[in-house]
C-alpha cells in the first residue's frame, strides 16, 4: 500500500451517486470536523476498538520523529462510539486529502443512539500501511505523544481533544484515558476529574 492513500480511496467509488452518506468518526473527527455536513449524530460500530497504533508524519508529527493517531483494530465484541457525519459526496475530496496518511476509505455499518442503522464510510489505517505502528504500552504511547509536533500542532492537543470529545459524550475509552493519564503524570499536571 502506498503511504499518501488519496489515490486509492478515489477509487472508492461506492457512494459517489448518492446524494448522503454517514461518515463515522472516531479520532479527531469527533472533536474538529473541519467540513460541511448536513446532519451529526453520536454513533458506534461494533466489533471495532479504537488504538493509538498510527504513526503520523503529515498532521501530528514527521517522519523523524512520528506522532500517533487513532485507528480502528478488529476486535470481536467491542463497542467503538464516536460521531457520525452525514455528508455529500463532494467532500471525500478533502476527506481523502486529511486522511492520506494510510488510511482507507471504507464502507461500514453504524447504530444509532435511537437504535437505528445505517450503511456508510469510515476512514481505517490498517497494518499494511508504511505509517501502521502497532501496539505498545499506553505509557510509552504517551511519550511519544508528549514528545511529537508536526504541522497541525502538538500531538499531546490531538489526544485531549479526543479524550474531552469523548467525555462530553459520555463515552469511556480505558486505552485513550490510560494514555491521558500518563501524559499528565509525564507533564506533571493534575489528572482530570473523569
Amino acid at each position: 500500500m502506498p503511504a499518501d492513500t488519496t489515490a486509492v480511496n478515489k477509487m472508492m467509488n461506492k457512494f459517489d451517486d448518492h446524494p448522503s452518506v454517514w461518515l463515522f468518526g472516531y479520532g479527531s473527527l469527533i472533536f474538529k470536523a473541519g467540513f460541511p455536513f448536513v446532519d451529526r449524530r453520536p454513533a458506534s460500530i461494533v466489533n471495532w476498538s479504537r488504538r493509538f497504533w498510527q504513526g503520523s508524519y503529515d498532521h501530528r508529527g514527521t517522519e523523524a520523529a512520528p506522532g500517533r493517531v487513532v485507528t480502528l483494530i478488529a476486535q470481536a465484541g467491542e463497542i467503538c462510539e464516536g460521531m457520525a457525519y452525514l455528508i455529500t459526496p463532494d467532500v471525500f475530496e478533502h476527506l481523502d486529502q486529511r486522511e492520506k496518511n494510510g488510511y482507507l476509505r471504507l464502507p461500514i455499518e453504524m447504530t444509532f443512539e435511537d437504535g437505528s442503522v445505517a450503511e456508510g464510510l469510515v476512514y481505517i489505517a490498517t497494518e499494511e500501511n508504511p505509517a501502521f505502528l502497532g501496539p505498545a504500552t499506553e505509557r510509552d504511547i504517551a511519550r511519544q505523544i508528549a514528545g511529537s509536533v508536526g504541522p497541525s500542532g502538538h500531538n499531546k492537543e490531538y489526544l485531549v481533544g479526543l479524550a474531552e470529545a469523548l467525555r462530553s459524550l459520555g463515552r469511556d475509552d480505558r486505552h485513550v484515558f490510560e494514555i491521558e493519564r500518563h501524559l499528565l503524570e509525564l507533564q506533571g499536571d493534575e489528572l482530570p476529574i473523569v
